[in-house]
């Protein structure tokens, strides 16, 4: 069986370390008791949104993106794969603002 509290401990430890911070760093930060975090990082304690949120902030890294990463191991343990993440473009595709660009310059 699949324990979400642990995926979610994996990931918070490996974006904290890939960062090069210390459990006592993030801790501190994040104004969670350093023996929580631990047992959160190990999978032994359910995280509420707001400590979520917090180490989320402490390591500098949006909590989407966080719980993102929870979802696709997720899925790769239960043998599913993800279809790429529908993402909104940064820019507008030439052939859309081609049909309006007579009505924008008018």
């Amino acid at each position: 069986m699949v324990l979400m509290r642990q995926e979610i401990g994996d990931v918070l430890r490996d974006f904290r370390l890939q960062k090069g911070r210390t459990l006592r760093q993030v801790a501190g930060e994040a104004s969670v008791a350093l023996g929580y975090l631990s047992e959160v990082e190990r999978g032994q304690k359910e995280a509420s949104s707001e400590i979520l949120a917090a180490v989320a902030d402490a390591l500098d890294t949006p909590l989407s993106v966080i719980m993102g990463e929870v979802s696709e191991r997720l899925a790769v343990v239960e043998g599913l794969s993800l279809p790429m993440p529908t993402r909104v473009p940064d820019t507008i595709p030439a052939e859309l603002v081609s049909g309006y660009a007579a009505e924008l310059v008018s």
